[in-house]
């Protein structure tokens, strides 16, 4: 196959100019063209140039070596890159009588990957998951959400489809992914009911309500395939003899005995971190960010972002990336960005307040939400590898405090917070976080160093944003979970380092950052796993 890049269009073209793009570039006739499939699709909306789809497209043409001589010297028509999924491995190669099936602890997006190309391979995965099925468990956060009743082991942080099912749903990565593993992911979730233009288009998303459908007909895939999802089961330790995993320890169950298993946790699961530190598998703590989610009217990023293009339905709501240096030497910077979305309670933990983002399929709230965090390492939490969860912890007990002890989060307008004052009243914007925001001063809800670094970029992102630092957008705290703020540390072959067959995975084991990101490290480890299977069969026989 063949692809092209850079070919532009008129946003609002017609359905054939994309083909008649591409015979006039290549120029060839209609009859010479078998097949066209758009690989990209991202926009130019500069405030001076004609709105316009950019477009990389893959296609199938007669004699292909031919006109690939012909462009031999044109950077935009090279040959397609091999893109299709290889499996590495399948059970039935395992020769063993004492084949046991691989565990998966944790079923979001690392763990359904992980398991579904485990299934898909014929290794009839047994999945532990501490949290309810995705119906179920959003019930329970909206228990949170609307009556300030919060369920430990079911909310954003545990259940079925992780902490991604309660966000943008968004499908980009900046991870280097030379086997297109990414594709993989983005195949199965489009096979199982995403829309089909997540192949292709620039910034991806699916939103939650989808997301809640996608995950279930995953499941099924694996159940269907041998797979086993069991609920409510929460792991409390770990069987491990001679430096190899022997099984695992659930609350209330039997334990499981199990040579390979997989550790998709997710970034919540501080309890498990803690067995596993207690059974001495080798981690250690490492860099994440703490801060405040922003508010401000979708329609201002808008304008701020796209001039004269703004509102246009073909676009959509815009969004984001902004990075500031401070003085002080702290990185501050907007993170998980959801254009007209909403900010979410997201602890997990008894009288504890979390924020995270989310955003549905439409985009079309009110509000544009973004973190605006700042980086801190284990210099700022020293003790040890567990110390970051007591660093979170203290945030977000303090939270809780500032907002009134209700699950309420503290609030403070920005034009407030640059100048060091209690807010006491709303604005123009009001916030969207449920069960509700409490006006306060932020200032004692963070380090020092991270008040000073934010302050300095606000009127900083002004510059690039117009509007950025308006009196009226709304700060609230605090945003704790950017990521792992621990690594269980792995080898070239994806085990612990210090314990065989235990395979840390995707953002709580510190390798992912996000549901594609996640979706690939499960497939990584997955086919780890199944290679570690044939290698012990190989010796055996």
């Amino acid at each position: 196959m063949i692809r092209i890049t850079e070919l532009r269009l008129p946003i609002d073209h017609a359905s054939e100019a994309l083909e008649e793009a591409i015979l006039k570039r290549l120029n060839l006739k209609p009859q010479d063209l078998i097949q066209a499939e758009v690989f990209k699709r991202s926009y130019d909306a500069r405030k001076n140039v004609a709105l316009a789809f950019i477009y990389t497209v893959d296609l199938s043409v007669k004699n292909e070596e031919e006109l690939l001589k012909k462009f031999a010297g044109d950077t935009h028509i090279r040959p397609s890159p091999d893109m299709s999924y290889h499996f590495l491995a399948h059970a039935s190669q395992v020769k063993t009588e004492s084949f046991e099936r691989p565990v998966v602890i944790g079923f979001g997006p690392c763990g359904i990957f992980a398991a579904l190309v485990l299934a898909q391979m014929g290794f009839r995965p047994i999945v532990l998951e501490r949290g309810k099925q995705v119906r179920e468990r959003t019930q329970d956060t909206w228990g949170l959400w609307r009556k300030n009743v919060l369920n430990p082991e079911s909310n954003v942080q545990f259940g079925e489809g992780g902490a991604g099912t309660f966000s943008d749903g968004k499908l980009w990565s900046q991870i280097k992914d030379p086997k297109f593993y990414g594709r993989k992911v983005i195949a199965e979730f489009i096979k199982a009911g995403a829309p089909e233009e997540i192949r292709y288009v620039a910034k991806p998303h699916i939103g939650t309500f989808r997301l809640v459908g996608v995950v279930e007909r995953m499941r099924q895939e694996i159940i269907a395939l041998g797979g086993e999802i069991r609920f409510s089961q929460k792991v409390i330790g770990f069987d491990i003899k001679n430096d190899q995993i022997m099984g695992v320890k659930i609350e209330g169950q039997p334990d499981i005995a199990a040579n390979h298993v997989v550790l998709a946790l997710g970034h919540s699961a501080r309890d498990t971190f803690e067995a596993l530190h207690a059974a001495g598998v080798y981690m250690e703590a490492k860099p994440f960010s703490v801060g405040f989610r922003i508010e401000h009217p979708q329609s201002l990023i808008d304008r701020a972002r796209l001039g004269p293009h703004a509102g246009n339905e073909l676009i959509g709501a815009a969004d984001y990336k902004l990075v500031h240096h401070a003085k002080n030497g702290r990185a501050v910077y907007s993170f998980c960005m959801c254009p007209g979305g909403t900010v979410v309670a997201a602890t997990s933990e008894p009288n504890r307040v979390v924020t995270n983002g989310m955003s549905q399929y439409s985009r079309n709230e009110r509000n544009a939400n973004a973190g605006i965090v700042v980086g801190i390492t284990p210099e700022d939490y020293p003790g040890g590898p567990l110390a970051g969860l007591d660093f979170q912890r203290a945030l977000e007990s303090k939270a809780y405090e500032l907002g009134g002890s209700t699950y309420e989060a503290p609030g403070q307008l920005v034009g407030d917070f640059l100048v060091g004052k209690a807010s006491t009243e709303f604005g123009s914007v009001m916030p969207s976080y449920k069960p509700g925001v409490h006006l306060t001063d932020l200032a004692d809800s963070l380090p020092s160093y991270a008040i000073e670094a934010i302050r300095e970029a606000i009127p900083a992102f002004e510059k690039q944003i117009k509007g950025f630092s308006m009196k009226d957008a709304v700060l609230t705290g605090v945003e704790t979970r950017t990521s792992s703020p621990l690594r269980i540390t792995r080898g070239a072959n994806f085990q612990s380092l210090n314990v065989k067959g235990l395979y840390p995975a995707g953002e709580g084991a510190g390798y992912a950052g996000g549901i594609l990101s996640a979706g690939v490290d499960g497939i990584k480890v997955a086919e780890a796993v199944a290679l570690d299977y044939l290698s012990q069969s190989a010796k055996s026989n």
